[in-house]
């Protein structure tokens, strides 16, 4: 699963070819998410509320990278790297 992104110790992933609906899957300690693109809301999954917090800022701000990254992925093409969150 390649990695795009980390931050605060948050690492965000995008598997090759994965389910709809477009999400990215982030973890951090034992904590693992899958968060929608287009909504920003956990669709499967736990993350601890601050850490989401900065995830979900991080997100809006690259929303259209990762559009374009999943459709990447369903192509088995590798992502592009996008910048943490500052």
């Amino acid at each position: 699963m390649p990695a795009i992104s980390s931050f605060y110790g948050i690492l965000i992933q995008m598997h090759y070819n994965d389910h709809a609906p477009p999400h990215f899957h982030a973890a951090y300690a034992e904590y693992a998410c899958q968060v929608n693109i287009r909504t920003l809301k956990i669709i499967h999954g736990e993350f601890p509320r601050r850490a989401f917090a900065l995830v979900k800022t991080w997100a809006e701000q690259h929303r259209s990278e990762l559009l374009e990254n999943w459709e990447l992925c369903r192509k088995h093409i590798p992502p592009r790297t996008i910048q943490p969150l500052r």
